[in-house]
């Protein structure tokens, strides 16, 4: 059968990854998620019934088609078959896009892919997925990374990107520079999202800044939680993951920050405090 294609362009704005709010840019209007339902699978695309579905999902399809189901389960593992691609960034010696089988460990990914770390400097941490990514600690580099092990483990592996970071990095200052970026992102809709980011970076700013106190991170907890629940969409939902991720992985460097004023990497940037 033939048919045709026609491309449409859509707003750039990272809340446009959001399904709806994609539709919403596609129809030339404001990048807003709608209320659901109804669904898009029933009313999507200027009311019609629309599927939608990732890039990286969609290229897959032609090669299964072309060599078969149990070609495209021979790579990755039971649980999550096939490949993924992931962007490496950061303190490494080579940077890129790759693609490999699903299950695939991060220590191999650095150590083979990646070169190594840059200088030699100890791994520190990974942020899996963009700004909206978990952050995982380097106990967590010989975890499979599928998402079954990855669900287990309690964080998530997002979209492939992966942001390595070495020891001179300060969780504090990464995430205040993930909830900036939120707040600025944010379409501002529903007011979890709204309020909640711009209350978390004012937070981080000042344990950056050495003039929070340690109530002030159960506050962060709460904000982060508060987003999860209450967001209208994916973007609010997971904006409180680096929150959650540095202060189950990371709390006494962030409490180092409170209780002694020093960073314990060295130098937080956003500050000026110093070891």
């Amino acid at each position: 059968f033939s048919f045709d294609i026609h491309v449409h362009s859509g707003a750039g704005a990272y809340i446009c990854g959001e399904e709806t709010a994609l539709l919403e840019s596609i129809e030339g209007k404001r990048g807003e998620p709608r209320p659901r339902p109804p669904y898009p699978t029933t009313a999507g695309l200027w009311a019609k019934p629309t599927l939608i579905n990732n890039v990286e999902t969609l290229a897959n399809v032609p090669a299964i088609i072309n060599n078969g189901a149990n070609w495209y389960r021979s790579f990755g593992t039971p649980s999550s078959p096939g490949t993924k691609v992931y962007t490496i960034l950061g303190n490494v010696n080579v940077t890129g896009l790759i693609e490999v089988p699903m299950g695939i460990t991060l220590r191999e990914v650095i150590a083979i892919y990646a070169k190594g770390m840059k200088n030699g400097a100890p791994f520190k941490l990974a942020q899996t997925g963009g700004s909206s990514g978990s952050i995982i600690p380097a106990s967590l580099q010989d975890t499979p990374m599928d998402f079954d092990s990855f669900n287990k483990a309690g964080v998530a592996l997002g979209s492939g990107a992966l942001l390595i970071c070495d020891e001179d990095t300060c969780v504090v200052d990464l995430a205040r520079v993930l909830q900036n970026f939120f707040r600025v992102e944010s379409c501002g809709k529903c007011n979890p999202c709204r309020i909640g980011n711009e209350r978390a970076y004012q937070i981080l700013s000042n344990v950056a800044e050495g003039v929070a106190t340690l109530k002030d991170l159960d506050d962060l907890l709460e904000i982060s939680d508060n987003l999860y629940q209450l967001s209208n969409c994916g973007l609010g939902q997971t904006a409180g993951t680096p929150i959650r991720d540095i202060l189950n992985y990371f709390r006494a460097e962030v409490e180092a920050h409170i209780r002694l004023k020093v960073c314990p990497s060295g130098v937080c940037p956003m500050s000026g405090i110093k070891h």
